[in-house]
């Protein structure tokens, strides 16, 4: 309540908060990456991409999920993102666009609470493991 009252004061008084360029990144929702479909083309099947997720190709975005490491040990520098937690014996798998590979700057903690990430989103056009979205040059927000 405080810093919302202070917040509000400040606006009053000219004064505006920095907003660090993560916060001003787009969240992308898990249902916005739900609306890809798959349609065959020749002899095989191809991701057919919605005008609303090309719009994000190659742009900072920020994505919430769950970390399911691809490395060995404590420290991730490629892991995939999951939109639900790996440990939920209720949840149903998720198909391939209910996961993102993400390719970090730098080494990152293994956690097993929900984290956001931030970095440069690209659409997989040809993966041959199954993978529709990557996110390159990621790191951690911490709130």
């Amino acid at each position: 309540m405080r810093s919302a009252l202070c917040g509000i004061a400040a606006f009053l008084l000219g004064f505006h908060p920095v907003v660090s360029a993560d916060e001003r990144r787009p969240v992308v929702s898990w249902d916005t990456l739900a609306q890809v479909s798959v349609v065959r083309q020749q002899n095989r099947y191809v991701a057919q991409f919605t005008k609303e997720i090309v719009a994000l190709e190659s742009r900072e975005v920020r994505l919430q999920g769950f970390m399911l490491p691809l490395d060995m040990g404590g420290k991730q520098k490629r892991f995939l993102l999951s939109a639900m937690p790996p440990s939920c014996p209720y949840c149903l798998p998720g198909g391939a666009d209910q996961f993102v590979e993400v390719q970090a700057k730098r080494g990152v903690d293994y956690v097993t609470e929900p984290v956001v990430v931030s970095g440069r989103f690209v659409l997989v056009h040809d993966d041959t493991g199954g993978l529709l979205y990557r996110m390159t040059d990621a790191v951690i927000v911490h709130k």
